[in-house]
């Protein structure tokens, strides 16, 4: 498997049930798999570095997951050559009365990175058409009848084709969108909601809201397929990583991250002949200096 099998873009019915949460790599490949995740990190480097001096694009990376299924994982593993200075990290979690009061992608917009830089959104404005609809919450909005008295599937089916005039309008202002969906198995969930409980150092992971949240599984599923069915585009396609094992979903996501970088094809700004003479100039005088410290004074 490749990353190429994981993508998504809007060609065809995305049934969630045809991609694997798994991609049953041999144990023994591990540390290749983890060598070539290392080699992709070095590569990010370069390139995030190229894409800050370069400022013409922005770039945004968001993970979408059930619980466990290692967001905060792979951004740390993953993401973690990066030079934080360029980068914007935000986790979408229960809205504020404040987010409420506006509409659901507002703060989304106002995490936006500049161009130039990385988003990295730990969830994101997809909730809005993932938990919501698995709970309903629509329901209880404070807005005007004509948004939402209507069926459930004419409120969601408005909601993908804001989500994709959104990601459209991004991208026709210079921002590249990474949507990756860590698709986690519920025996390897299950696994992992009883290892935050068994080992102390975990324990502060668990949630009782993970266990009530599980029990919706088929509910958060079809959430899940809907959604990739109606947002993904040629310009922001999903990739739907088998997140089972964790070290070979991270050199997916990798390898994912560097694609997209690379897509933004960043270089470094020449400079005008001009100025590229003057820096010639500026470099005889600093080696011809005689008597300097280290604090300029003579």
């Amino acid at each position: 498997m490749d990353l190429l099998d994981c993508r998504f873009d809007g060609n065809g019915h995305f049934k969630i049930g045809d991609h694997p949460t798994s991609a049953h790599v041999d144990k023994d490949e591990r540390i290749r798999y983890e060598e070539r995740t290392e080699q992709n990190n070095i590569r990010m480097t370069a390139l995030q570095d190229m894409l800050c001096a370069d400022g013409r694009e922005g770039v945004v990376v968001m993970l979408q997951a059930m619980d466990a299924a290692g967001k905060d994982s792979t951004i740390k593993d993953v993401m973690s050559g990066l030079n934080p200075q360029g980068v914007m990290d935000y986790s979408f979690k229960q809205p504020s009365q404040e987010e409420l009061a506006h509409d659901y992608l507002w703060r989304a917009v106002t995490h936006l990175p500049r161009r130039g830089y990385i988003g990295l959104f730990n969830r994101s404005y997809y909730e809005d058409v993932l938990v919501v609809r698995v709970h309903s919450l629509q329901q209880g909005y404070v807005m005007p009848k004509r948004t939402t008295d209507m069926g459930e599937d004419e409120f969601f089916d408005r909601r993908y084709r804001q989500i994709r005039d959104f990601e459209e309008y991004l991208w026709e202002n210079g921002y590249r969108l990474l949507k990756v969906f860590l698709n986690v198995g519920p025996d390897e969930q299950r696994k992992r909601l009883l290892e935050r409980i068994d080992d102390e150092s975990k324990n502060w992971k668990f949630s009782a809201s993970d266990i009530a949240e599980r029990q919706l599984w088929p509910k958060y599923m079809d959430a899940f397929e809907r959604c990739i069915d109606k947002t993904a585009t040629e310009h922001a396609p999903w990739y739907v990583i088998p997140a089972d094992q964790k070290w070979f979903a991270r050199w997916l996501v990798s390898e994912a991250v560097v694609k997209v970088l690379e897509d933004c094809d960043p270089c470094y700004p020449k400079l005008p002949a001009e100025q590229k003479a003057m820096l010639a100039e500026y470099r005889v005088k600093l080696t011809g200096e005689s008597g300097v410290d280290g604090h300029g004074v003579e």
